[in-house]
């Protein structure tokens, strides 16, 4: 089990970000060709929210009793989790840096509800979901991360 929502929480790290590059976009033209906000924007946005929320609850299982969780590992005595860079980084950085992304993705989220110019849900739409992006990019553990690293997709 403990394995398969890992691979599940990173498969749905693909799912996130594609969906959060197809709202970057869509609230990026519609602000600068002043569209009128649609149903279907909402719905992308809403979808973005959506797998970035079940990812978050998968990565709070894991954060707190995966296989490297707070409450199922012990550090060896002596050791700080902020002097460990793996366990810094799986119990500090992620998890903060993903509920940072995943508040600013539900925020851009939220001015789809907002009685607002059309122009200004999608500008501020668009810095949310970019912000979200690059705090996203910042802490996933890519491949190529020293220590943390993870496999491009799971099981590979």
């Amino acid at each position: 089990m403990q394995t398969g929502f890992l691979h599940l929480h990173n498969l749905l790290r693909w799912v996130i970000l594609i969906l959060l590059l197809v709202s970057i976009v869509k609230a990026y033209t519609g602000w600068q060709k002043k569209k009128v906000f649609s149903p279907g924007d909402k719905k992308v946005w809403l979808f973005t929210m959506i797998s970035a929320h079940i990812t978050l609850v998968l990565g709070l299982y894991q954060v707190l009793v995966g296989r490297f969780g707070i409450f199922t590992t012990q550090l060896p005595e002596g050791t700080s989790v902020m002097k460990d860079k793996f366990y810094r980084f799986y119990w500090v950085e992620h998890p903060a840096g993903m509920i940072i992304a995943i508040a600013l993705i539900t925020m851009a989220h939220g001015m789809a509800k907002k009685t607002v110019a059309d122009e200004v849900k999608y500008k501020k739409a668009f810095y949310y979901f970019l912000f979200a992006l690059i705090v996203i990019l910042a802490t996933v553990p890519w491949p190529f991360r020293e220590i943390v690293g993870r496999p491009w997709f799971p099981g590979a």
